[in-house]
C-alpha cells in the first residue's frame, strides 16, 4: 500500500486568480474562502481574484491567501475520499498542513498568518535585509564562510541538493554572495523579498507573534505532521507552540523533511496550492518517489483518480 504525504508551498508561489476556478466548481472551497473572509473582516477573496499582484504579494494578504487557496484545494480533494497518512508544509505552508492534519482551523489559520505576515514585515525597515539563494555550493561550505562575515547572515532554507538560500541584513548578503561564488557556487540569486525571513533578525516579529498565537486554541492533529524547525514528526498541539514562534527566524528545513517522510515510507508527494515550487524541489531530493500537484480543477481530478487507483 502507497503512503502518501500532502505538501504545501509558502509565501513565493502566489498568483491572482489562484484556486477561484476551484471555489467555483466546489461548495467546499467556496466556504474555506468565505470563513476567511469573515474572520479577517476584509475580502482576502477579492485581492486573490482582482489583485493587482503588487497588493496580493504583500505578506500581511499573501499568506492568509496562500493557505486559504491550499486549504480550498485540500477541501476539494477530499471530495473524492482520497487522505494523506503524513503533512507537512514549506515556511508558511506548515500552517496549510496543520489545518489538513486538524491541528487549526482554516479561519484560524488564516487569521494567524495574516498577523505573522505585518509582524514579519515590520520586523525591520524595506530594504535593510535580503535573501539569496545559492545554486551548487554545499550547506557545510556556505555555513563556513557565513561565520567569517560579522554582518548578520545565515541559512535559511535548506531546499534540495545544491539550493540553499541565505537571509541577513542586506549588506551582509551582499558579502556572503562575493564569498560564495569566489568559494566556487555557481550562482547566487537575489530573491524579490521584502525582508530577511527565516533569520535572526526576525526575532522581534516572533516574540510578538507568540502572543498572536495564544490567542488561537490548537487541538491534536488526526495525522502526523512534519514541523520545519527540527523535523520532528507529532500529533500533540503541546509540542507546536513553541516551534512555530522559532519557525519564523529558524532555518526551513525542507530538505530533511523529505528525507524524513520517505524513510517512514512515503512514495507519493501530493504538492496542493499555488504552483509547482515544492514539487520541483523533491523532485531535486529524489527522483524515484511520485510527486502529484493538484492546484486547479482539472489537476485535482486527476490527483484524485491517480491516488484512488494506487490504493484501489
Amino acid at each position: 500500500m502507497s503512503k502518501v504525504a500532502f505538501v504545501f508551498p509558502g509565501q513565493g508561489s502566489q498568483k491572482v486568480g489562484m484556486g477561484m476556478d476551484v471555489m467555483e466548481a466546489y461548495p467546499e472551497a467556496k466556504r474555506v474562502y468565505e470563513a476567511a473572509d469573515a474572520k479577517l473582516g476584509f475580502s482576502l477573496t477579492e485581492i486573490i481574484a482582482e489583485g493587482p499582484i503588487e497588493r496580493l504579494t504583500k505578506s500581511e494578504n499573501a499568506q492568509p491567501a496562500l493557505v486559504s487557496t491550499s486549504v480550498a484545494i485540500l477541501r476539494a480533494l477530499e471530495t473524492y475520499g482520497v487522505k494523506a497518512d503524513f503533512v507537512a508544509g514549506h515556511s508558511l505552508g506548515e500552517y496549510s498542513a496543520l489545518v489538513a492534519a486538524g491541528f487549526l482551523d482554516a479561519a484560524d489559520a488564516a487569521f494567524l498568518v495574516h498577523e505573522r505576515g505585518k509582524l514579519m514585515e515590520a520586523a525591520i525597515p524595506n530594504g535593510a535585509g535580503a535573501m539569496a539563494a545559492v545554486l551548487g555550493l554545499s550547506a557545510e561550505a556556505i555555513s563556513k564562510e557565513l561565520a567569517e562575515i560579522d554582518e548578520p547572515v545565515q541559512i535559511a532554507n535548506y531546499n534540495c541538493p545544491g539550493q540553499i538560500v541565505i537571509s541577513g541584513t542586506a549588506s551582509g548578503v551582499e558579502e556572503a554572495a562575493t564569498r560564495l561564488k569566489e568559494s566556487g557556487a555557481k550562482r547566487v540569486l537575489p530573491l524579490a523579498v521584502s525582508g530577511p525571513f527565516h533569520s535572526e533578525l526576525m526575532k522581534p516579529a516572533a516574540e510578538k507573534f507568540g502572543a498572536v498565537l495564544s490567542q488561537v486554541t490548537l487541538k491534536s492533529g488526526t495525522v502526523p505532521v512534519v514541523n520545519n524547525v527540527d523535523v520532528a514528526f507529532t500529533t500533540d498541539a503541546a509540542d507546536l507552540q513553541e516551534k512555530l514562534v522559532a519557525q519564523i527566524y529558524s532555518p526551513v528545513k525542507w530538505e530533511q523533511t523529505i528525507l524524513a517522510l520517505i524513510e517512514k515510507g512515503v512514495d507519493t508527494f501530493v504538492e496542493i496550492g499555488a504552483g509547482k515550487v515544492v514539487s520541483g524541489l523533491i523532485k531535486k531530493i529524489n527522483r524515484d518517489v511520485t510527486v502529484l500537484a493538484a492546484g486547479d480543477v482539472q489537476s485535482i481530478e486527476e490527483v484524485a483518480n491517480k491516488l484512488k487507483g494506487d490504493n484501489a
